[in-house]
């Protein structure tokens, strides 16, 4: 198996974005799968690199990535070293990065032998799940979706009220990160741009107008992002296939760190589910 890491490629927001690829090295053209990582994520993040060899496996050309405002550096892209970028993060730079890799993958001439160009899907996790869904609504190179946990509504994650006026004056908001004990900057930028871009990141009308075959994947046991979001994503698109396992987690039960050598259970099913939809011809 062909394991590239941490390739830079050059987004348009003056960060590089670090991505993976994972491959078997046979000369044969394979679907290709992007996988975009959610909110305080990474590519690195516990079980993603077991996905990904799983995925490469099966004979799927696969590729992780950083958002380039992620909280994480070139010298060390897990956790989140660098809390000015990730403050600085918005949807739109995300929406931008992920183009960014789509456009990577389909020129790269030393990879050009192993992809099918005709064959993207795009696989979110959580808020990633939301940008894959915008993003496959405005390129049309996309063919798949898969959400995993998906996020179906950005604007009801936003402060109301006393909160958004505290939000605004202060400029900055913090998120505690109980794992890495970090306090987390959200700066007013963050609400200013979506804002300004709410036409561009209302995931319902990207999904109501997508002829693209979506597969939502979401645990019965999700706090973080719960089942009603797989639900609305479901009843937005007739054609989506909806799949819901049963006593998974918001990361199906996965964790960082991930000391095993195997998945656990609930996200085997979870990648096996996955690769049968991006491989099958029918949908």
């Amino acid at each position: 198996m062909k394991k590239i890491k941490n390739l830079s490629i050059q987004g348009k927001h003056n960060k590089p974005i670090l991505a993976d690829a994972f491959y078997l090295q046979n000369n044969e053209a394979k679907p290709i799968v992007i996988f975009a990582h959610g909110f305080k994520g990474y590519k690195d993040w516990g079980c993603w690199n077991l996905v990904a060899e799983e995925f490469a496996r099966q004979n799927t050309f696969f590729v992780k990535f950083n958002f380039s405002y992620n909280g994480g550096t070139v010298d060390q892209p897990i956790d989140f070293p660098d809390l000015e970028a990730f403050g600085n993060n918005n949807f739109v730079k995300e929406l931008d990065d992920l183009q960014s890799v789509i456009d990577w993958v389909c020129t790269k001439k030393s990879i050009q032998p192993e992809i099918d160009i005709s064959n993207i899907t795009l696989i979110g996790h959580s808020r990633g799940g939301g940008i894959v869904c915008l993003k496959a609504s405005e390129e049309n190179r996309i063919t798949k979706i898969i959400t995993w946990a998906g996020v179906s509504d950005f604007e009801a994650r936003f402060p109301q009220g006393k909160l958004l006026e505290s939000w605004r004056t202060n400029g900055v908001s913090y998120i505690d990160n109980s794992r890495t004990k970090q306090q987390m900057p959200l700066y007013y930028q963050f609400y200013e741009n979506f804002e300004q871009n709410k036409h561009r990141l209302d995931i319902k009308s990207a999904i109501t107008k997508l002829k693209t075959p979506h597969l939502i994947i979401h645990g019965t046991n999700d706090t973080t992002v719960k089942i009603e979001e797989a639900k609305n994503f479901h009843s937005w698109n007739p054609k989506s296939e909806l799949y819901t396992i049963n006593g998974a987690n918001h990361t199906f039960n996965s964790k960082h760190p991930w000391e095993e050598t195997v998945l656990p259970l609930a996200l085997q099913s979870v990648v096996h589910k996955s690769i049968v939809f991006v491989k099958n011809q029918n949908n």
